[in-house]
């Protein structure tokens, strides 16, 4: 089979390596429209268990994987000047560059040809190939010439957001709240290499006009954030986009979505098809995991439509429980008000509830404390998990009839 795939990201890689171990003959081309190790990014988080997936797959890029990257066990809150810990929360993390590096290394030593500055404007600029793989991003050209077939769906989240690095190495998933005379704002932070790592900065929207964060040129909007967060940085600086003039690159977070997946023999992986809010630290393990299923839906299948159509329906089944805990762990932060005056402890407990569909409609006072007797009686337990989801479309459909 001759497999053509657009976008030099994680998951096109991952599909590349994964389809030369089950056949050699394939042919497969990777075109990668920036420069050899010119990628934008700091470190890319995942969990144990995508580890062990990781090594079922293809030990080999498992073990480089696992080797190079920062593992971490506890979270860390500070809020103000309160600090508090949670003790035996594990992960990984490890450079963007790291990781493609080792994954282009892993294709091209199976026989992948990687092709970079190759820009793609057009499908038909492509060479003929039996599979056409559309991983070029949320941004992506194969998708948006064929929007109308794909029927992509685009939601804008509400808080401004900036990803930047430090030379402070966190050795904890950490949380920063500091408050502003404009309201607060806070930060994720996690060590992704001995010498680095990544900072992730966000405010609401009147928060970021208020602190002028909206018109600072990059290098004095680093400062003031270095301001906001100096006892967590401790003296280290903010690192920043270079080669930016203007002001800092702040985003507001697209949650996309795809009506269907393929459109002949051109299918989508990764950001392309979906995205999740960068809060539950998931998009790469799930672009790579998408590239995990297409490979072994062609393997089974055979033949390329039946295993466009397999791999379509597995991913968003397997997706629907990530995109709702994203959705709700985007709507935690934008409505921080509601929980920042609760007690440390409190409000790190529901900073982990945050996903949960039953959180926005109950007080968060009397939350917590059905959450920590849940804990102790599994019959509670189970009736939580069973009555959450029910209660919270209930409130869902009273409040949109309402409006």
């Amino acid at each position: 089979m001759k497999v053509v795939c657009v976008g030099g990201g994680p998951a096109t890689l991952y599909f590349s390596i994964l389809l030369k171990l089950q056949a050699p003959s394939h042919d497969i081309t990777v075109l990668e429209r920036n420069p050899a190790g010119s990628t934008y990014g700091w470190g890319v988080t995942y969990w144990p268990d995508m580890l062990e997936r990781l090594r079922l797959h293809d030990p080999t890029s498992a073990s480089a994987i696992s080797d190079g990257s920062l593992r971490w066990r506890d979270g860390v809150a500070h809020v103000g000047e309160r600090t508090t810990t949670h003790e035996g929360d594990e992960g990984f993390a490890i450079g963007r560059h790291k990781l493609l590096d080792i994954l282009a290394r892993r294709a091209e030593s199976l026989g992948v040809g990687i092709e970079y500055g190759r820009e793609v404007p057009d499908r038909e600029q492509l060479p003929e190939a039996d599979l056409i793989v559309a991983g070029d991003g949320a941004n992506s050209t194969m998708r948006d010439r064929h929007s109308g077939h794909f029927g992509t769906h685009t939601t804008l989240g509400r808080n401004p957001y900036l990803w930047l690095g430090t030379t402070k190495v966190f050795r904890s998933f950490t949380f920063a709240f500091a408050q502003t005379a404009h309201g607060w704002i806070w930060c994720y932070a996690y060590g992704y290499s001995g010498e680095h790592s990544t900072c992730v900065v966000e405010c609401s929207k009147a928060t970021w006009q208020g602190l002028e964060l909206d018109r600072l040129p990059q290098p004095e909007a680093l400062r003031r954030l270095e301001g906001f967060f100096a006892s967590l940085l401790d003296g280290h600086a903010l690192i920043g986009r270079s080669g930016l003039g203007g002001p800092a690159p702040w985003q507001t977070f697209r949650t996309l979505t795809n009506r269907t997946w393929s459109h002949g023999n051109l299918v989508l992986l990764g950001d392309a098809a979906h995205t999740t809010h960068y809060s539950i630290g998931a998009g790469t393990t799930l672009a790579m995991q998408d590239a995990m299923v297409l490979a072994s839906s062609l393997a089974e299948a055979k033949t390329i439509q039946p295993a466009l159509s397999h791999y379509e329906h597995t991913r968003k089944s397997e997706l629907l429980s990530v995109q709702s805990a994203a959705r709700h762990s985007a709507q935690w932060y934008e409505n921080l008000p509601r929980y920042i005056q609760l007690p440390p402890a409190h409000m790190f407990a529901l900073l982990g509830q945050r996903h949960s569909p039953l959180l926005p409609h109950i007080p968060p006072q009397l939350y917590y404390r059905i959450d920590r007797a849940a804990d102790q009686l599994q019959s509670l337990r189970r009736l939580k998990q069973w009555l959450g989801p029910r209660l919270a479309r209930t409130l869902q459909h009273r409040n949109s009839a309402r409006e």
